[in-house]
């Protein structure tokens, strides 16, 4: 019995984080319906109706068209997975994630373009002109969040000299005085929460205007389970997304379960404010917007290796 000891407490936390990461995202979906709702002095829908709505889906028959291969049906799957597996990387409950090792930053972000890869694919499979504007679209400005994102990982490494996104948290923790440089690259991973879940400014996800569809459009011809798969799989990638926003700007609050919620669920109010506060830009200046949160990372990054060669 002594044997098993060791490992009944991180098996126990890992279960809360599994436990977080399947049950936390349609609330914050639900936080973000429920904030909008309020500034614009609505009644708005419950607070846990995105359950009610994928359960809804998964008790509905999905339709396929006859142009569709097996791509289409395993995209969802992808999503869900990949979405899943970015999160055992994070320090949702514990303070050391259940997968982490050197260089698991860069498995974070591969598995993230993962399910934009495939959700792209799923769209151009359905041969419609429309759905292949979509994916179009995102192949683009995913190109363009991408270096935002790894620039500001790039920073935390340099800043903290861990390799591992939960030791770069502890250490950010337990250091003495707070960086300022630090707050640049949480603005530009603030910038990739936005654009990385279609949310205002970079994508309105409540718009049926077609020229300005970026990430609905591509779901158009997603029915049943693969609807609430995908659905699904997208909401848990804002919950992954806000709580690696969290962990920079509340390092403290890594290996709070409770922390870590509140903070994410924050960060979901954060959304909903920016998105009754403005309007969805228009395209090009989608460009400027994701140029300009690289930009922010590169300067964090610039500064912390000035900051390196004085030491």
């Amino acid at each position: 019995m002594s044997f098993f000891l060791p490992w009944l407490a991180p098996a126990r936390l890992w279960l809360v984080q599994a436990l977080l990461l399947v049950g936390l995202p349609p609330l914050m979906l639900g936080v973000i319906g429920r904030v909008k709702a309020v500034v614009a002095g609505r009644r708005g829908a419950p607070l846990l109706q995105p359950y009610w709505d994928l359960l809804r889906a998964l008790r509905k028959a999905a339709v396929y068209s006859r142009t569709t291969t097996w791509i289409f049906w395993f995209a969802p799957l992808v999503v869900l997975v990949s979405s899943l597996a970015a999160g055992s990387v994070l320090p949702l409950a514990a303070s050391r994630a259940p997968v982490a090792f050197d260089g698991d930053l860069v498995l974070f972000a591969a598995l993230l373009g993962l399910g934009r890869f495939f959700t792209m694919c799923a769209a151009l499979d359905t041969g419609s002109s429309f759905e292949g504007m979509g994916a179009s679209r995102e192949a683009a400005f995913g190109a363009l969040i991408e270096p935002a994102l790894f620039l500001s990982l790039v920073a935390l490494v340099v800043a903290t000299g861990q390799l591992s996104l939960s030791a770069i948290f502890a250490s950010l923790a337990t250091s003495a005085a707070a960086n300022p440089t630090l707050w640049l690259a949480a603005a530009a991973l603030a910038a990739v929460v936005l654009a990385e879940n279609a949310r205002i400014p970079v994508d309105d996800p409540a718009t049926h205007l077609e020229l300005t569809m970026i990430h609905e459009v591509m779901l158009l011809d997603h029915s049943g389970p693969d609807l609430a798969l995908i659905e699904y799989g997208s909401a848990m990638k804002l919950l992954v997304t806000a709580v690696l926003l969290v962990g920079v700007v509340a390092p403290t609050a890594v290996g709070n379960p409770l922390a870590m919620s509140a903070g994410a669920l924050l960060v979901a109010v954060g959304i909903g404010a920016v998105e009754s506060t403005m309007a969805r830009v228009r395209l090009p200046r989608v460009k400027q917007f994701l140029i300009g949160s690289s930009a922010l990372a590169a300067v964090a990054l610039a500064a912390e290796l000035l900051a390196q060669g004085v030491r």
